[in-house]
This record gives structure tokens, C-alpha cells and sequence, in this order.
């Protein structure tokens, strides 16, 4: 559904995206995933035309982005972090004004609402509403003319845990029904349960592209934590697991009955992103 064909973009002298190639499949979810400044919101601009490569092509939905630019904006949908809608226009109105933009019938439009349970507040102001239910309505907009691809930039952030829920949810059930979506997030969690494949951008370069489990199976490091005794004090450490130091610290430790408690840790995806770019994401 999305080809990225060795794709270069460059800034007087500085290179924000350094030849990157990936695909993404019909019906999966992605996770696009970096530091600021990696080069992954240039490649989304890139990806939904407002920017042009300085090298290379992108191919959405078998459409050259460059030269079917009108055509792929009819496919796709975009949400961005920063809410830009008509404030002061009730629920209802902006996504009205935006149905007859893209020739939908209104009552797509009511059947938006419902499945985002936004008809009980169809007619509140914009401006009085939390950031949460302007992020429903953003996604609502972004869905009017049914695409096949939806990009989402930050879906969830500074959102309650209950609303960010529900989007969540809504976005797999997007899924379920064959839209191919591509999500930005700094939420390292919502990556790695939404996400069927990960790309890491670091520096302008993909440094990681697989399943979540995949990368962290590759890049990360199993541990166990050990709590144990020492002095009448309560100790804990993390221990790399299966090697001969850890076997024999674990030896000598339940030898001397100290250990209270003993469980494997899993690699995260915030821990191989850490030790991919150097730094924290979440």
C-alpha cells in the first residue's frame, strides 16, 4: 500500500532524511517511530505530498506521490497532533463543511459521530471541548471519505487514560476492516501493542524495521531481577540472564536462603529504542 523508494531530503546542507526504503502492507498498522529531529515527521510530509524528495519516489497505493498528488490525497486520511479545526463551528458543522469538500453523503457523517460517540455533543462549540473529544472529532474528519490509509501523529498524547483507550480500540477496529494505518507516537506502550511492524529513525537513517517482538528479540537484552537480604537490608539488582556470572550470583544468593524474591524481565521497545538512538523516547 506504501512504497518508500530510497528517499533523500535535504535542507540547504543538512540531510533530515538519508536514504530510507520500507513498505508498508495493505491492512497493517506501522508504527513510525524517533527522536525529534530523527526525520520522521519530514518523511510523513513526504509521504502525504506537502514536501518533496530531494532524491527518490514514493508510491502510495500503487500512485506516485509526485506526479498523482490530488489522486492519493482521495485515498488517504491525516490526523496531526496539533488540532486545526473551526473552533467557534459546532461538532457537527466541521464535519458538515468537510462531507460536502469531499462529496460525501451527510448521513456518513452521522454514522462517523456514532461510532466515535460523538452525536450526544453533536452540536457543542469546538472551543469548549477537551483535547480528548478534539481528537474524536479530528479522527472523525480524517474518516468522512472512508480512505485506505489513514496517518496518525500522536493519536493519544496528553489524552486521559480512558479516552486514549477508546482511540486505541478504535484504531484496531480500523484495522480489522482492511485500513492500512500509519501512526507516529512517543508512547513506546501503544507501539508495541498497536503496531504489527516498527520502523526507528535515527539521525535521517532507518536504523530498525520489523515486528515489535522481532526488534526486541534482536536488539534487547533479557534480565532477571533479583531481590534479595543483605544486612537486614532489602536489595535489588537486574541481572543480564543466562550468563555464568548471573548463575553463579543466583547460586550463591539461594545457597544462603537470602533471595526473596526472582523474576525474568523482557526487553522493551523503550529499551532497544534507547540503545538504537542513545536516548529515551517515553
Amino acid at each position: 500500500m506504501i512504497d518508500v523508494r530510497n528517499v533523500s531530503k535535504v535542507f540547504k546542507d543538512s540531510i533530515a532524511v538519508d536514504q530510507i526504503n520500507f513498505k508498508v502492507n495493505e491492512g497493517e498498522i506501522f508504527g513510525f517511530l524517533g527522536p525529534n529531529g530523527a526525520g520522521k515527521t519530514t518523511t510523513i510530509r513526504m509521504m502525504i505530498g506537502l514536501l518533496k524528495p530531494s532524491k527518490g519516489e514514493i508510491w502510495i497505493d500503487q500512485l506516485n506521490i509526485q506526479s498523482n498528488t490530488k489522486k492519493v490525497h482521495e485515498r488517504i486520511g491525516v490526523v496531526f497532533e496539533l488540532p486545526n479545526l473551526y473552533l467557534k463551528w459546532s461538532i457537527r458543522d466541521n464535519l458538515v463543511f468537510f462531507a460536502d469538500l469531499y462529496k460525501v453523503p451527510l448521513k456518513q457523517v452521522e454514522n462517523i459521530m456514532e461510532s466515535l460517540h460523538l452525536d450526544n455533543k453533536a452540536e457543542q462549540k469546538v472551543h469548549s471541548l477537551s483535547k480528548g473529544w478534539k481528537q474524536r472529532v479530528l479522527i472523525a474528519r480524517a474518516l468522512l471519505h472512508q480512505p485506505k490509509i489513514l496517518f496518525l501523529d500522536e493519536p493519544t498524547s496528553g489524552l486521559d487514560p480512558n479516552t486514549a483507550t477508546l482511540i486505541r480500540k478504535y484504531i484496531h477496529s480500523l484495522k480489522l476492516q482492511g485500513t492500512t494505518i500509519v501512526l507516529t507516537t512517543h508512547d513506546m506502550n501503544e507501539a508495541d501493542q498497536l503496531s504489527d511492524r516498527v520502523g526507528i529513525m535515527y539521525q535521517g537513517k532507518l536504523v530498525a524495521l520489523d515486528s515489535p517482538q522481532k526488534i526486541k528479540e534482536r536488539y534487547g537484552k533479557d534480565e532477571v531481577v533479583v531481590e534479595y537480604k543483605e544486612n537486614n537490608d532489602l536489595v535489588k539488582v537486574i541481572l543480564p540472564l543466562n550468563t555464568p556470572e548471573t548463575a553463579a550470583f543466583l547460586y550463591e544468593k539461594m545457597y544462603a536462603g537470602s533471595i526473596i524474591n526472582l523474576h525474568s524481565q523482557e526487553a522493551t521497545l523503550a529499551d532497544v529504542f534507547a540503545r538504537l538512538t542513545g536516548s529515551e523516547l517515553s
